[in-house]
């Protein structure tokens, strides 16, 4: 093992067997079709797409506050244990060493783990049982929410509600937290895809990234898919008009951003709202706006303090975004996180400011405010992301993503119509 792989291992708390890290799903995911995991708690990692690893490792200087930290590379291996238990171990990567070198390491901390989730190709999963009960733990009396609950026709084999509601135990929230939906749902077919292909290959590359979550105890996650366009240049013609179909079909074509996907913490009910990418989908500019509105809403008020961090991020990108010459981010999401049941003490200081090149935009501090509350915005999901630096592309692209800065614009206005009405 590279010392800067198990640097990071032992920094992050992740206990390994063999040298190996088993990988957990990453209950956060409230959006893509890609199976992100847990590596540890400030570290995540997804299936290695070459254009976006490329991405990571040539990404310009401005760009490195709005995206995860890159960490590096592993091998995943799909292993049943003793008992036949199937689970995902994360190996270091021997033919690329130079890959599987951690950025920081003393960045990650240690942390108590809770015990592994096992997933068993013989009996129930645990988490299996655990989707069973997101709609018992609804209340009877919910108000329009039996109405949203209905299933969409082309979901019903997945039993896959577009909004479901998941209640916390008072007074222990963070213990409580339980797997979004989505995230299992895509765990569920990456274990398929890799049981399906263990015969012939069971060596997979996974990148290494930040998790975004780490420091919020119920982190709050707005996952939008921005862009006029979604199909990458090297798209098929049926995955083209596929992709255009969906745009012209959603908000993409009129204010070049979808909903992807939402979680939401409603400290009122002590539920967590899931909002997922087919109900984004259907969504019309009303009900766009309605949905940011809940986003920021704790169903006690709209958490408005909210409001001013995330513009100010929203333009700093804007204007990195209009520097950025001949970038295209095709199908790339962005994603607003805040912490929906914050420490009533003042914020803790930010150990690990440094750790993405972007703590200078988690907290900030404006007129009047003691200390505001952090929030974070970043761009995710590089896969279909073109520029002339690449060299092998067919297509090279002139001047700025003018399709992302329009959604980036659109979504600037929007929330500004919250912060203004948040006062009335």
């Amino acid at each position: 093992m590279s010392p800067a792989l198990e640097a990071l291992m032992q920094a992050d708390g992740t206990p390994y067997s063999a040298k190996g890290v088993m990988l957990e799903p990453f209950v956060h995911q409230v959006g893509g079709h890609s199976c992100v995991l847990r590596f540890g708690e400030q570290t995540i990692c997804k299936p290695l797409i070459p254009r976006e690893h490329q991405f990571y490792k040539n990404l310009p200087l401005e760009m490195r506050k709005f995206t995860p930290q890159y960490k590096g590379v592993v091998s995943v291996s799909f292993e049943e244990d003793e008992e036949g238990n199937l689970c995902l171990i994360a190996y270091p990567l021997h033919s690329e060493s130079g890959d599987s070198e951690n950025k920081d390491p003393s960045a990650d901390c240690q942390e108590p783990k809770s015990k592994m989730l096992k997933w068993s190709n013989k009996k129930q999963s645990p988490l299996l049982q655990e989707k069973e009960n997101y709609s018992k733990d609804r209340p009877r009396n919910s108000r329009k929410e039996d109405k949203i609950m209905s299933y969409n026709r082309d979901e019903v084999q997945q039993q896959q509600a577009e909004v479901l509601y998941f209640s916390l135990e008072k007074g222990n929230v963070v213990s409580q937290i339980k797997h979004n939906p989505w995230s299992l749902k895509c765990h569920q077919q990456q274990l398929q895809r890799m049981k399906e292909n263990a015969k012939h290959r069971n060596q997979y590359k996974f990148i290494l990234l930040e998790n975004l979550t780490w420091r919020y105890r119920v982190p709050c996650v707005l996952d939008l898919k921005m862009g006029t366009r979604q199909h990458g240049d090297d798209a098929s013609e049926e995955k083209k008009a596929n992709q255009i179909r969906k745009c012209q079909q959603s908000t993409s074509a009129s204010i070049g951003v979808r909903l992807c996907g939402m979680q939401v913490y409603q400290s009122d009910s002590g539920q967590l709202m899931f909002m997922n990418k087919y109900h984004g989908r259907k969504l019309t500019l009303a009900g766009f706006k309605e949905a940011l509105y809940q986003f920021f809403h704790n169903g006690r008020r709209l958490r408005h303090e909210l409001l001013s961090p995330v513009l100010r991020r929203l333009r700093e990108m804007q204007a990195a975004l209009e520097a950025c010459e001949s970038y295209r981010f095709y199908s790339s999401s962005l994603l607003i996180i805040y912490d929906g049941d914050p420490p009533r003490t003042p914020a803790r200081p930010s150990a690990a400011g440094g750790l993405s090149g972007g703590g200078s935009g988690r907290s900030s501090h404006g007129a009047g405010e003691a200390s505001s509350p952090e929030v974070d915005v970043r761009m995710i999901d590089f896969a279909h992301t073109t520029c002339r630096h690449y060299g092998e592309d067919s297509v090279v692209h002139e001047g700025q993503d003018s399709g992302f800065i329009f959604g980036l614009q659109n979504l600037i206005t929007i929330i500004s119509q919250l912060e203004e009405h948040s006062t009335d």
